[in-house]
């Protein structure tokens, strides 16, 4: 267990780095002078050089990453040219919007496509069946900026039951909080339910057949025992991969969602960095987003371990 921990931790950091590396080279091919991004557009040539020399704009790439990565290990993310404040200040501010948004997306997620695909699998052939996967079609194919209009028009208008837009922090108000989040998070996680409820029809499917399945049920175990100790247990590594890769959709997700909402989250933020040309802030939000991703990843690579000892001892060797 111990060098299976080890060579998934060595993974996510050798990644961690290559990561780094693409989003400090990328924010740089951005169009633009960062120097001039920082001054404003009407400013002398002593000053863009004075402002060069202060964030080591002057120096070769090598060595701005050096001291890129330096700050960065420190908690440094530089300064943000559009607020004049640390970028770590306004990551930390938007934190808990996203992060909100993406746990509510994920429950509803996990709640309705696992709930959904394994109806779906017991009832093969039936109309429970066709009513999961005429839904769960649906869900893929409907785009999140088309949904959350009409989300708003009918539930936020028409029938004025939630808010259309708008963010109340949940230690103010909790029921205001709910009351402005279930429309995004309907929105975000629909698409996501969709695709786990058709993986987890799919693997159901696949463990239902298999002679453990056939054997317990000739045990005399009662069916959901069969179905939830046995099929859907089997079943969990499809569902868990599924998750973690679906959490890329959950961050890109949210941009669109969030503006369409006005939340203050890492949507909002990131695209008021790119229009004013906030290279420091765009830097920072793309790279404590992948952080994030490769840390999720690695939870769900040990989390394989839990479910089917077979991955542990597998990767041990």
């Amino acid at each position: 267990m111990t060098r299976y921990v080890l060579r998934r931790l060595g993974q996510s950091a050798l990644t961690l780095v290559l990561v780094s590396i693409v989003v400090f080279l990328g924010v740089r091919a951005m169009p633009g002078d960062t120097a001039r991004a920082l001054a404003g557009e009407e400013t002398t040539p002593e000053a863009l050089a004075a402002i060069r020399r202060q964030y080591g704009l002057d120096q070769n790439i090598a060595v701005q990453y050096a001291r890129y990565v330096e700050h960065a290990a420190t908690g440094d993310l530089g300064t943000s040219a559009r607020t004049g404040l640390p970028v770590v200040d306004g990551i930390f501010d938007a934190l808990p919007v996203t992060l909100e948004l993406a746990l509510l997306s994920l429950l509803l997620a996990v709640v309705v496509g696992v709930g959904a695909g394994v109806v779906a699998a017991v009832r093969r052939g039936r109309p429970a069946e066709w009513i999961a996967n005429t839904v769960a079609l649906l869900g893929l194919s409907v785009p999140n900026f088309w949904l959350g209009i009409v989300l708003i028009l009918g539930f936020a208008i028409a029938v004025p039951l939630f808010a259309a837009s708008g963010f109340v922090p949940f230690g103010t108000d909790p029921l205001e909080n709910l009351r402005r989040m279930v429309l995004p998070v309907a929105v975000l996680g629909s698409g996501l339910a969709a695709v786990v409820m058709r993986q987890t029809r799919a693997a159901m499917l696949e463990s239902l057949s298999a002679d453990y399945v056939r054997t317990a049920r000739a045990k005399g175990l009662a069916p959901y025992q069969v179905v939830g100790g046995h099929a859907l247990r089997n079943s969990l590594v499809t569902v868990v991969t599924v998750l973690g890769v679906q959490l890329g959709h959950l961050v890109s997700g949210a941009v669109v969602t969030e503006q369409i909402f006005v939340l203050p989250g890492f949507g909002k933020l990131m695209i008021d960095a790119i229009f004013t040309r906030d290279y420091a802030m765009v830097q920072g939000v793309v790279l404590f987003t992948a952080t994030g991703y490769i840390l999720v990843n690695l939870a769900v690579d040990l989390l394989y371990s839990v479910i089917d000892p077979r991955i542990r001892l597998g990767g041990a060797q």
